[in-house]
């Protein structure tokens, strides 16, 4: 009998195979969920902080398998603001130096761009400072750019939209009865967090849940969506190919 992993990588490469590359998702959003069940199931007795860490090798193994694909934008949902709120200081510290050194490593390797997307004045000052490094040292023209979302909220990048879209307003002596008369949906797409950048064309969600939590409301309106039972630890290059099986075979209608 053959071992599991040889037998997984004989149907990943059928599957690859069979993709058809011209239909393919430009852009991939994720929503890595599961790390804390995955610790208590496979980590009993240890600090969550596993957990986040085996996610965090996942997610550097992710923003591989999509290049590989030729998927030249990720978006990586790291912590969420409800997250950031909810979490006690004992667990949320350990959180925080993962996704640093996540964040770092991404940087740091001389083929990614690495964009913060979120509302970073949440984070400890010291945190957003690294993150922020982190994400001027990485490559400005590389082939893969990857937003990190951290600190991030739908309904705060709304907010954030539109204060600087009324901030840029006004510096320009534009009321805002004016500004109601003339705004249009493209002014507020121009400052959220991926203000010039295509919306996701596919969402992947882990750990069965099947909700967005205000996951890129606004840019996810045509997304399509796929959800994986896997926790995020164990999602595997094949559930990813199988992802983009299901994505390719989609005809997709923007709402038509």
């Amino acid at each position: 009998m053959r071992p599991p992993d040889l037998f997984y990588s004989t149907y990943e490469h059928r599957l690859l195979a069979e993709l058809d590359t011209d239909k393919l998702p430009q852009h991939v959003a994720v929503m890595a969920d599961g790390n804390r069940r995955w610790a208590r199931l496979n980590a009993p007795g240890q600090p969550l902080a596993a957990g986040y860490r085996a996610g965090a090798d996942r997610l550097e193994e992710f923003v591989d398998w999509c290049a590989e694909a030729g998927i030249g934008l990720v978006t990586l949902w790291v912590l969420s603001t409800d997250n950031l709120r909810r979490a006690d200081a004992s667990e949320l510290g350990p959180l925080l130096e993962v996704i640093a050194e996540l964040v770092e490593e991404l940087a740091d390797n001389g083929h990614r761009r690495v964009q913060l997307v979120g509302a970073l004045d949440l984070l400890p000052i010291e945190v957003r400072q690294r993150l922020q490094a982190a994400e001027r040292r990485s490559s400005a023209d590389a082939p893969i750019h990857i937003n990190i979302a951290i600190s991030y909220g739908g309904r705060h990048e709304l907010r954030d939209a539109f204060r600087s879209l009324l901030a840029d307003q006004a510096s320009k002596g534009v009321s805002t009865a004016e500004l109601a008369d003339i705004l249009e949906i493209e002014d507020i797409a121009d400052h959220l967090y991926t203000a010039g950048q295509p919306d996701p064309d596919l969402v992947i969600r882990t750990s069965g849940e099947q909700r967005m939590s205000g996951f890129l409301i606004w840019q996810s309106v045509h997304s399509e969506f796929y959800f994986c039972e896997a926790l995020w630890p164990d999602f595997r290059k094949v559930d990813f190919v199988r992802a983009l099986r299901s994505y390719s075979q989609r005809e997709r209608r923007f709402g038509r």
